[in-house]
């Protein structure tokens, strides 16, 4: 079966960095296009940056653009997301998702074919 595993969440201070990782298995990964979204307490599930099929095309979220980069390993069936600059308000669970050859629907949710699991992410001021 299809599986999404996230890593490398954790506790950071305002300013630091952390690289999320999510490792997919089950699927012909050269064939998603992956996104990240992340829900905090109390609010919908968000997008924050989505990368093509094989990486030329990647976009984001205005509110981590500048401070996020997504990039994904075909050979290791794996996207990450590094995060600079954090920020208190990015504060959240962090979700990858697999989208079967991408669409134009990028930032919606219900776009996305298959999960992981999520990984806490939370910054201190």
């Amino acid at each position: 079966q299809v599986q999404l595993v996230e890593s490398g969440g954790g506790l950071v201070q305002a300013g630091g960095s952390l690289r999320l990782s999510c490792t997919a298995s089950g699927l012909s990964f050269n064939n998603y296009a992956m996104g990240w979204f992340r829900q905090a307490p109390g609010k919908e599930r968000e997008f924050v940056a989505a990368i093509s099929l094989r990486g030329s095309n990647t976009f984001y979220d205005d509110s981590v653009k500048g401070r996020f980069t997504i990039s994904r390993d075909n050979t290791k069936n794996t996207v990450y997301l590094q995060m600079n600059s954090l920020k208190p308000e990015d504060t959240a669970v962090y979700f990858c998702a697999a989208d079967y050859y991408g669409s134009s629907e990028y930032k919606q949710v219900k776009s996305y074919d298959y999960w992981g699991q999520g990984t806490q992410v939370s910054v201190s001021s």
